[in-house]
């Protein structure tokens, strides 16, 4: 038995489950509930405990059993130790220690005797408070941005720390920033404005990147080595140096206040990094499948059409879905070309609305709600074709 890699595995453990639950003990505090001290000590103990008892039962029982067990058990012993607390806050307790016993399963006697375990233990519990850190720095603002869409403006002027929400209200006054923003600020004209821009962004960015990249992937041609290596170069330069020049341009040719000038000004700065990404996985693509479609009588269109697009759509969507967030995101350009409030994209009408001090602090944050929300709904579903799109084309062969 190796008591260092036991040791360091019930240290880590423990500080790590003793550490979210006070942090949710936190987050329970900013719903209105009141408690003494956040009991880091019982925390620990209690985290202890679990710990020591998961890793010498080991596999010895099933294991969806034993997690279930050990969670209930726990939970009502801190639920009874600590005398508190709503129905909620302990059902997210029991939450807690759920996800915090299934992460211990591969923890036993037996795995903890392996060589040179203990400086993997430390790795993944770092990892572990590295995931939990950089979730908290990005989940909590928008936690508060959130919850600050639910208040009115006398729940804010009485006490803007308070970031409950009271759900004792009927469904229309909890949501009344929500029905404001849309009947009022005109946010559904927004939301199709940004649709449409970023939609086309994407169509246009690949119908343009996509024979570009495989020539560069597979094509012989003057210049081929340096376009190859300098295709990413007008990242070199800020967008706060390129929007000058390219206003007069705009202006000039009557670009400025028109959708067609932003999809252009869009799929300029994407179209690099969308020929960068693509050309990478053209090359792991096999040629003798291009070689096989030329024999059966194939042109390079054809070849491009049913052979590179099919075989390379991992890529593609990580593509779109990367030249989409950026095109629903952007601001910089948005601010600079349009003026006219028909034309606004999302990010646009926010920086309008912010511009107006009248404008009540919960309708604002109802916006960024908005803005926010899809594309990271979107990014969570599809995030496993970004991973596979941007690691395959690393892969020769």
């Amino acid at each position: 038995m190796k008591y260092k890699s036991l040791i360091i595995t019930l240290f880590a453990s423990s500080i790590f489950l003793a550490t979210i639950i006070c942090i949710w003990t936190i987050m329970a505090t900013l719903q209105g509930l009141s408690f003494t001290s956040l009991n880091f000590n019982f925390n620990l103990l209690l985290s202890l405990g679990l710990t020591t008892i998961s890793i010498f039962i080991g596999n010895k029982f099933n294991h969806l059993l034993k997690i279930l067990i050990l969670s209930i058990s726990f939970t009502i012993l801190y639920i009874f130790l600590s005398k508190s607390s709503p129905l909620w806050f302990s059902g997210g307790i029991f939450l807690l220690i759920l996800f915090f016993t299934n992460k211990l399963r591969k923890y036993d006697l037996k795995y903890l005797n392996q060589d040179f375990i203990s400086e993997k233990i430390v790795f993944e519990f770092l990892s572990l408070f590295a995931i939990l850190f950089f979730a908290l720095v990005i989940l909590f603002p928008f936690y508060i941005m959130f919850v600050t869409s639910f208040k009115t403006q006398t729940a804010l002027l009485i006490n803007p720390l308070d970031l409950s929400i009271d759900f004792s209200k009927n469904i229309f006054e909890i949501f009344k920033s929500y029905f404001v923003i849309f009947k009022t600020y005109d946010f559904g004209r927004y939301i199709l404005t940004s649709s449409y821009v970023s939609i086309g962004t994407v169509l246009i960015t690949l119908l343009f990147a996509i024979p570009a990249a495989y020539a560069v992937a597979r094509l012989n041609f003057f210049g081929k080595t340096f376009l190859s290596t300098s295709i990413l170069i007008i990242y070199m330069f800020p967008a706060i140096v390129l929007v000058i020049p390219l206003y007069t341009v705009f202006s000039q040719l009557g670009l400025r206040n028109s959708i067609g000038g932003l999809l252009i000004v869009y799929t300029a700065t994407t179209l690099p990094v969308a020929i960068y990404m693509l050309q990478g996985y053209f090359k792991s693509i096999p040629k003798e499948i291009e070689e096989a479609g030329l024999i059966d009588g194939q042109n390079w269109f054809g070849i491009i059409i049913k052979i590179i697009i099919p075989l390379s759509l991992p890529a593609i969507a990580s593509v779109s879905l990367y030249v989409f967030m950026i095109a629903w995101n952007e601001f910089l350009f948005s601010l600079m070309f349009l003026d006219n409030p028909k034309t606004f994209t999302l990010s646009r009408a926010i920086n309008h609305l912010t511009g107006d001090a009248e404008t009540p602090r919960q309708y604002l944050m109802a916006g960024s709600v908005i803005v926010t929300l899809p594309i990271l709904l979107i990014f969570v579903y599809f995030e496993k074709y970004l991973v596979s799109g941007l690691t395959a084309g690393s892969v020769k062969g």
